[in-house]
């Protein structure tokens, strides 16, 4: 049957109930969020006269709930305007709303007996063929099914979510044997498609893939942590970014989450896993039962292995828990020197190849991690999935690995690396030797598809003992198999793909993408090869960021040389560059994901279309840096604004409004209110819920825009000004800030030249100008802070310590 979910009923209002149901809203559901009725008045509602007959008596809980969920930072709601698509209820008097309900997700407490309840009364309203789902993070699915009618059991799934739903990708989708295949598939699909997840069906087993696994990892930390006599600090400089592992690492993921959490998933991964060789390290270690005994659960609580705390001089400092004396000191910085060995080397794979096979402590205790998430890994297949690629997904999406067990094994050598955990004590699963016997030395291959054209991942397939291809990503274009094939062209800072069609696709590859002389070469190489022999061009990448903006390094070491030469020729160059995109003879499309700042927003904003991941971070924050946008950024943003003035109109308003989006260096938190700022244009750009599409999304619209006959368009030369008669208004907001302390005489400075170019300059009436008159003024304008010691100080800062000077 044909399925198309519009209305969406949660059942259960807590934490993740409140956010599953801001992440349908999201998407453009119409959500109901239910919880039980209150069974006293508070204090305040008696003060009001309310009764427990009053409706905002008997929906407080889940009112409460989802006000406190949509104050947490970070948002769970895309744009503030979707939680209108968001109603409250109660249990009581509201579950007839599931007579029209296209799918019911119960979220409440993880109690097999409440859940029961619940399931009844669902039953009494619930509408035949459609979908009921359980968002439970551990209890076996087949057991709440007792008692529940055919047509319930045949929609019957398991849906887990991890917190918070809108950031964490993962999604298992875990069947009962009775579940309909067409159900499973839509789920399946429907989580990619529309949820933005990586759907990954699991088994039903305890605590599925992602907390088998990740929860296992975690405890063999601790483990090794005391067997090794390692810091908190040690261990999680170890296990975060230069392994590949969030920058929360072990310590800090683990007081986000909850320590009791963590505690609850560990105790029942031992209680219901028995024949587990490794169940004794689920065992919780004394120095974790201490601190649930103290109520120190994490962030919840205030503290756990970290708290936030002030030192004399009232400066927030961030103290670390001493596991042998339990009490908070100073946090100590880790020194291991294959860290900084590793560090220099840019290549994930290599750094963590480098770490393995160190001969320091470092070395040994990921040597010995590995051992057992590698082992522990392989003897869980087949018991929680029959594919190990669906580990390594669970992992990454879960958990935010960017590299899952079998992947990370593939880099280190699968054969040399299983001879040294047997050697130390480690056995990998039997099927892994009969792999290795058989002459297939890695779990993953990638081979050219059937037309030659992009990458293939296979993986190895138990049963088969044959590489198969990964069922559900053939729409996905992902530049790491891609980059086994020979490039169209590349230099030490971009590399040009063929992603197929007659597309072409420039990954940057610098620092955080960072826009230099290496990748302006790129884009205009790109533009050049495009438009002789493709159809057009996508800019996108698959690293962490799509770009953080110019390279600061060089506009630092050019300005305290004080070779404005040299520098203005740099800024004249990324500006041509920016209008060689918007005025090319092919479509160029932009796919941002991440951070989208300064030049890397700037260079989406010449782009013929954007194509932007939801989770896209974007804005023109130059005035942070003690400068204004140069690659186009002002001059786009005036051109833009004199796009919406009506004839003979003083725009004031809208160019108050631009002045204000560069002014303030406002980020838009997703790409739904880059709308807002007037960077993505409604009608034009799109956005794309699931990260991994947004290349193919971006792709599709190059194609689309060449089809209807892509013609290079005309430089602008009817930017409409205001000149002196907005300017005047602009410089007394400014001036009005500086006196009310809002800002700083050095930003006084930057916000009157910015006005200045905005405005149009010194013209005495209102005028059209051309986009190369603009781009003269910004330019002039950004040279003359650059030589401005207060912005050389905020530079270096940045540089420093990745924030700006107050100054």
């Amino acid at each position: 049957m044909k399925r198309i979910i519009r209305k969406v009923v949660v059942l259960g209002s807590g934490v993740m109930g409140s956010r599953i149901a801001s992440h349908f809203a999201n998407i453009g559901c119409e959500v109901s969020l239910l919880d039980i009725v209150p069974k006293e008045l508070t204090e305040k509602e008696k003060s009001k006269g309310l009764t427990l007959n009053d409706v905002q008596v008997r929906n407080r809980i889940a009112d409460e709930n989802l006000a406190a969920t949509l104050k947490a930072k970070p948002s769970p709601i895309y744009h503030k305007s979707f939680t209108s698509r968001i109603r409250t209820g109660n249990f009581e008097d509201n579950m007839d709303w599931l007579k029209d309900s296209d799918w019911t997700i119960e979220v409440v407490v993880e109690n097999l007996k409440i859940k029961k309840l619940v399931f009844d009364t669902v039953e009494k309203f619930r509408k035949p063929g459609t979908l009921i789902t359980s968002n439970t993070s551990g209890i076996p699915i087949q057991s709440m099914l007792e008692g529940r009618s055919d047509d319930f059991i045949e929609h019957f799934c398991g849906t887990h979510f991890f917190n918070p739903p809108r950031y964490l990708q993962l999604l298992e989708i875990v069947p009962s044997d009775k579940t309909k295949e067409d159900v499973i598939d839509f789920l399946m699909q429907y989580g990619d498609l529309f949820l933005g997840k990586t759907t990954v069906l699991c088994k039903d087993t305890p605590s599925f893939i992602a907390n088998r696994i990740g929860v296992f990892s975690i405890m063999a930390i601790f483990k090794l942590m005391q067997e090794m006599n390692l810091t908190i600090e040690e261990v999680d400089s170890l296990t975060g970014p230069i392994t590949g592992k969030p920058k929360s690492a072990t310590f800090r993921t683990s007081d986000i989450v909850g320590i009791d959490t963590l505690v609850k998933v560990a105790t029942n991964n031992y209680n219901s896993c028995p024949d587990d060789e490794q169940r004794e390290i689920m065992v919780i270690p004394d120095f974790v039962n201490k601190l649930v005994e103290k109520n120190w659960l994490g962030d919840k609580t205030g503290q756990g292995f970290y708290k936030k705390s002030k030192n004399e001089k009232g400066e927030r400092v961030i103290l670390t828990l001493d596991t042998d004396n339990f009490e908070y000191r100073e946090k100590k910085k880790a020194k291991f020197g294959s860290v900084g060995a590793a560090k220099v080397i840019d290549n994930l794979g290599e750094g963590i190849k480098s770490l393995h096979y160190a001969k320091d402590k470092a070395g040994d205790f990921l040597r010995e991690l590995s051992y057992y998430i590698f082992s522990y890994s392989s003897n869980r297949i087949p018991e929680i999935t029959d594919e190990l690629y669906k580990v390594d997904d669970a992992m990454r999406a879960g958990f935010g690995w960017e590299l899952g067990p079998f992947e990370t094994w593939d880099i280190l050598g699968v054969e040399k690396f299983a001879n040294k955990m047997e050697e130390a004590g480690h056995k990998p699963a039997a099927w892994v030797k009969e792999m290795l016997e058989n002459g297939i030395t890695s779990f993953y291959t990638i081979v050219a598809d059937s037309y030659g054209e992009n990458g293939v991942k296979k993986f190895y397939d138990l049963n088969s003992k044959s590489y198969k291809k990964i069922v559900g990503k053939e729409s996905f274009i992902i530049l790491d198999n891609i980059r086994s094939n020979k490039p169209v062209w590349k230099n030490s800072g971009t590399t040009l793909h063929d992603i197929g069609d007659g597309v072409l696709n420039l990954e940057f590859q610098t620092k955080m993408n960072a826009i230099g002389g290496e990748v302006i070469e790129g884009i205009n190489k790109a533009i050049d090869i495009a438009e002789k022999d493709f159809r057009g061009l996508v800019l996108g990448n698959d690293g962490q960021h799509f770009s953080a903006g110019a390279n600061l390094a060089m506009i630092l070491m050019l300005s305290v040389e004080q070779d404005w030469d040299e520098l203005e020729f740099v800024v004249r160059q990324f500006q041509n560059t920016m209008m060689r995109i918007r005025y090319s003879g092919i479509p160029v499309v932009a796919a941002p994901h991440g951070m989208a700042l300064g030049g890397g927003c700037e260079t989406c904003l010449h782009a013929d279309q954007i194509v932007a991941s939801a989770e896209t971070y974007i804005g023109l924050v130059e005035v942070g840096v003690g400068v204004i946008p140069a690659g186009g950024g002002t001059k786009e943003m005036a051109l833009r604004a004199s796009d919406t003035y009506e004839k003979d109109e003083v725009g004031l308003p809208e160019l108050q409004k631009r002045f204000l989006t560069i002014g303030q260096a406002s980020v838009a938190t997703s790409a739904y209110e880059a709308y807002d700022l007037g960077l993505l244009r409604k009608g034009y750009d799109t956005i794309t819920i699931n990260p991994n599409r947004v290349i193919s999304d971006a792709k599709r619209a190059v194609v689309e825009l060449a089809e209807k006959g892509y013609t290079q368009p005309i430089e602008r030369k009817d930017i409409k000004v205001f000149g002196k008669s907005a300017l005047g208004s602009l410089l007394i907001g400014v001036n009005s800030f500086k006196l009310a302390g809002y800002i700083s005489q050095h930003d006084q400075k930057i916000a009157e030249k910015l006005a200045r170019v905005i405005c149009g300059g010194d013209l005495s009436q209102p005028s059209l100008v051309s986009e190369q008159y603009l781009l003269n003024l910004e330019r002039e304008a950004f040279l003359s802070l650059c030589g401005e010691r207060k912005t050389l100080e905020r530079i270096q800062s940045i540089l420093n310590t990745g924030k700006p000077l107050r100054n």
